[in-house]
């Protein structure tokens, strides 16, 4: 982490300048190249439509949806002699039409394409609504899409595709829906993104099955991360607050003031944009994660109006090359309505815009570059010569969860982390786009082979960032310790600065271990690095310089304090993990010190022989330990590994004594002590070991 994610002020002039990026990762191109496919030409006249009329879904939206899907011809103007849509046109315009809760023309439109030689056609249905508004984003205009791959010999469907938020987030894939079942959508509050319903709850998406309850995706599992295999989960976007996950949206603001009291939208008021019991108006203002978010809960419901169901709307199905004359979707530079990390508002630059036409993407002419499974395009390669085979997938998973303090500690000594109760906004800096994490899970597809930093933001905790090495092999690359990512509630975070001005030592990584919750945190650095604690943590700080040598430091925060933590001149090398020795083993010897002291402290039997021997034995460590690092920083190679031979010696007297006092002491403290010992124990032997002074 850098001091980049410090809550700085508004960057809308850089930000500009990198408005014109959020389009790229429409175009459905991998990392990797895959095989070419088939030709396409477009389906026309009665063909198309009878294609689009059997399979137009239905479309649920939740109960707080204020953008449905619409025309958005009314709102065509003339620029430069071209036919463009501006964002203050179209989401005015919509709002003043709207009225006594029937939504403007509902339209859903479609195009239809055919590959060439081949039994394979597709039918897109496109939904355009007037603007986005989401956890990680806001933009003028919207545009979403279902794929229906269809055998045009059989007339079975293939495979639907639901467009998610973008290339870097899986989609949600069904392959081999049932042939009688109308497709649905599952359209997600604010930012329309599409999730499928093809089980026997219309209106609910269901990411694994259960009992006779049908999945809503055929999406594959998490491969390849050991540590991660036990999520067991399809990697998909899905529906987050309908499976119980809780979404923070933001309020966009323009020119310095919320859009709807801009002068240009009379029409848009507070109650246009989404409830204010889903959004954040500050992310400073917040110092834990928010609660009581509602979930997910059906509104209305629509179908196409010549499809005989029940429903609360009736759209019109319009073929989209009606829309083809319009030039662009337009609309000036949005801002957040406070301020946000510096590299979280960068990347989210095209996402805060508008967006493009879709008639000038890729998988407009070639839906199957929209296909976001390998395993799905796979299938339909082995059945259609005009589907190339799948390429592997640059992929950076994550699952992000939350540090808290543990009763297994000594008070505000120690953490283990939960599942995390609000999603996340997550992002590389290499990527134009901020992704939601589902369910706490963090998945960021098509990421080009090299280095890249990735930062996770969440409302009401510290920001985390790090560095990871993306391999060029299609494996998928595990962000965090292991594949987890534990966040600090805002109200609970210490920052901890590595090296400075000062430094001596050429930082290569920093590693960070607590007592009781492991290593929560390890990241290739350059020279320096920041990373924001939890302060009710005992850490070990590790670092490696440019030539692999380690050096190990002892923190631990004060809660209530808000100064931040710093190792201006961090050092690696016998000395440094001598001192490291000599001071864990003070800490621990100091705490149980104190339970002489304490008249009021229960021990089980009162004094302790035993508990006195414990502390004579760390006190012995702590000398030999000292002895060591001095013999080290004066070069005496030979005098430092016999002192360090000793500290060995007097780690094993400490693992017996504390055996011994085990009984007499709090069970919270001779947990702390004996993972103490192991980390006395590991880093001694580095010592040992280790060559540099």
């Amino acid at each position: 982490m850098t001091d980049d994610l410090e809550f700085g002020v508004d960057r809308r002039t850089v930000l500009g300048t990198l408005a014109g990026i959020g389009g790229s990762a429409l175009a459905g191109c991998s990392a990797f190249e895959r095989e070419t496919d088939g030709q396409t030409s477009r389906l026309d006249g009665d063909v198309a439509r009878e294609l689009a009329m059997e399979f137009a879904p239905t479309l649920y939206f939740d109960a707080n949806e204020p953008w449905f899907p619409t025309d958005p011809r009314p709102y065509t103007s003339e620029r430069d002699g071209e036919t463009v849509v501006t964002g203050f046109d179209a989401l005015d315009g919509y709002h003043e039409r709207y009225s006594d809760g029937e939504p403007p023309k509902p339209t859903v439109f479609y195009n239809a394409v055919e590959y060439e030689q081949s039994p394979l056609a597709v039918v897109q249905f496109w939904f355009y609504s007037v603007f986005d508004q989401f956890t990680t984003n806001f933009h003028w205009h919207d545009w979403e899409v279902l794929h229906v791959f269809v055998d045009t010999e059989t007339s079975k469907p293939q495979l639907y595709v639901a467009s998610s938020h973008s290339r870097s987030v899986p989609n949600n894939e069904f392959l081999d829906p049932d042939p009688e079942l109308v497709p649905r959508i599952l359209s997600e509050l604010g930012s329309h993104s599409s999730a499928l319903s093809v089980n026997d709850v219309p209106d609910g998406f269901q990411r694994v099955a259960i009992e006779d309850l049908l999945a809503d995706i055929t999406n594959t599992a998490l491969e390849g991360i050991e540590d991660l295999a036990d999520l067991e989960i399809p990697l998909a976007y899905g529906l987050p607050r309908d499976e119980g996950s809780r979404l923070p949206y933001l309020v966009p603001e323009y020119e310095g003031v919320p859009i709807y009291d801009h002068e240009r939208l009379p029409s848009v008021t507070r109650e246009s944009l989404i409830d204010d019991d889903l959004t954040v108006r500050s992310y400073d203002a917040l110092t834990s994660p928010p609660t009581g978010l509602p979930t997910r809960e059906t509104g209305l419901v629509f179908r196409h109006r010549e499809r005989e169901a029940d429903a609360d709307v009736e759209y019109d199905l319009v073929p989209s090359s009606e829309l083809e004359q319009i030039a662009a979707f337009t609309g000036p530079q949005l801002s957040f309505e406070f301020t946000v990390p510096d590299v979280v508002e960068d990347a989210v630059a095209g996402h805060i815009t508008t967006t493009g036409v879709p008639w000038s993407q890729p998988r407009y002419g070639n839906p199957a570059a929209d296909i976001s499974v390998p395993n799905h395009r796979t299938a339909l390669a082995d059945r259609y010569d005009a589907i190339g085979e799948a390429a592997p997938i640059h992929s950076v998973i994550a699952r992000v969860t939350e540090a808290v303090t543990t009763d297994d500690a000594p008070e505000n000594e120690g953490l283990t982390t939960t599942e995390t109760t609000v999603e996340s906004v997550v992002l590389l800096e290499s990527d134009p786009e901020a992704v939601p994490t589902f369910g706490g899970v963090a998945v960021v597809q098509d990421v080009p082979a090299g280095e890249h930093r990735l930062t996770v933001n969440s409302a009401g905790r510290a920001p985390h960032s790090e560095h990871i090495a993306v391999a060029d092999d299609g494996t998928p690359t595990a962000a965090g310790v292991g594949g987890e990512i534990p966040l600090v509630a805002r109200d609970r975070a210490t920052k901890l600065e590595i090296g400075g001005e000062k430094a001596a030592t050429d930082l290569s990584a920093v590693a960070l271990e607590d007592d009781f919750a492991g290593r929560l945190y390890e990241s290739p650095v350059d020279g320096t690095d920041a990373v924001y604690v939890h302060a009710g943590g005992a850490y070990t700080t590790e670092v490696r310089d440019s030539q692999d040598a380690i050096g190990a430091y002892r923190v631990n925060p004060n809660p209530g304090d808000e100064s931040t933590v710093r190792i201006e001149r961090p050092e690696t090398g016998k000395a440094s993990l001598a001192t490291f020795v000599a001071d864990i083993a003070d800490e621990t010897r100091a705490e149980i010190a104190a339970l002489n002291d304490d008249d009021d402290t229960d021990r089980g039997g009162g004094s302790s022989n035993a508990v006195n021997g414990l502390e004579r034995a760390l006190a012995a460590v702590v000398e030999a330990a000292r002895r060591s690092a001095e013999r080290a920083r004066n070069g005496e190679r030979g005098n430092a590994d016999k002192q360090l031979t000793t500290v060995a010696e007097r780690l094993l007297r400490v693992e017996n004594r504390l055996t011994e006092a085990s009984d007499d002491l709090p069970a919270s403290l001779s947990n702390a002590t004996q993972n103490r010992l192991e980390q006395a124990d590991r880093r001694t032997e580095q010592a040992q070991n280790i060559e540099k002074l």
